[in-house]
């Protein structure tokens, strides 16, 4: 098996509920190799081994940094090396109060927009060399409520409720932007609602979740792996088959979304 390639796969998130089920599932599967990114390596190293205890797949590392960060996304970038089959952009957070990054960007926009797009992009030549190569953006069935002339929340009341579902719908439209712009690339980009789990994410939500962490892996790890998650692009998923997505048929806004968050850098 030493000489057979292995599909190599980043996981952002990949220490929360929903990113270590995904890390594990993927670990599981012969010929993967997996790259956690994560913002604290405590909890990274630890979760990496527990992978590696219960897989028995020594190929799980992970790397730091913060996905709020647009600098620290281009060095993690930058210092890839080789090809990348798979990006699995799970990092979300939902803080109770309204937070900015040292760049003055609201956290959650920033974490979970921004982020999810400058992941995307910085990833894209390494994602080209493994072409036919996939993005998968975990998003979610509550979204809703998308303000372009207030993505940050500097007019509006904050309410990480509002803020959440603003990025869930902002995620699943930066979808349709980017299957769009990588077709030629041999790149396919979809999104996904990864089920109702109970996490530390929901629990900021004011919710507990009746789906275990694996149940809600399935549908993104399905999407990573599989063969049809490998034939369509730009589409949203639910429960391992495609469901309907008002956002993404929104032309206007894809592409008003898509130039806004360009002008972050």
């Amino acid at each position: 098996m030493s000489d057979v390639p292995l599909r190599i796969v980043i996981v952002t998130g990949a220490n929360g509920a929903i990113g270590e089920a995904i890390t594990r599932q993927i670990a599981a599967l012969p010929g993967y190799r997996v790259v956690m990114v994560c913002r604290n390596e405590a909890k990274a190293r630890a979760a990496a081994e527990r992978i590696r205890a219960a897989t028995g797949n020594q190929a799980v590392s992970y790397r730091i940094a913060d996905l709020s960060r647009k600098s620290e996304i281009d060095t993690l970038a930058s210092g890839w090396e080789g090809p990348l089959e798979v990006l699995i952009n799970n990092a979300s957070t939902t803080p109770r109060a309204r937070r900015e990054t040292p760049e003055g960007i609201e956290m959650q926009f920033a974490t979970n927009v921004l982020g999810y797009l400058w992941m995307s992009e910085a990833f894209t030549p390494h994602l080209r060399k493994a072409a036919p190569a996939r993005i998968v953006n975990v998003a979610s069935y509550w979204a809703g409520g998308l303000d372009l002339d207030d993505l940050e929340f500097k007019r509006r009341r904050y309410d990480n409720d509002s803020a959440y579902r603003q990025s869930k719908q902002a995620e699943r439209m930066l979808t349709v932007a980017l299957a769009e712009r990588l077709a030629a690339d041999g790149i396919v980009v979809n999104s996904c609602h990864p089920g109702d789990v109970n996490s530390q994410l929901s629990n900021d939500l004011g919710f507990g979740g009746s789906q275990s962490p694996d149940q809600g892996a399935r549908t993104p790890v399905w999407l990573a792996s599989s063969a049809p998650g490998g034939r369509l692009s730009g589409k949203y998923f639910a429960d391992l088959r495609e469901a309907p997505c008002r956002f993404g048929k929104d032309r206007e806004g894809v592409e008003a979304l898509y130039r806004i968050c360009k002008g972050y850098g």
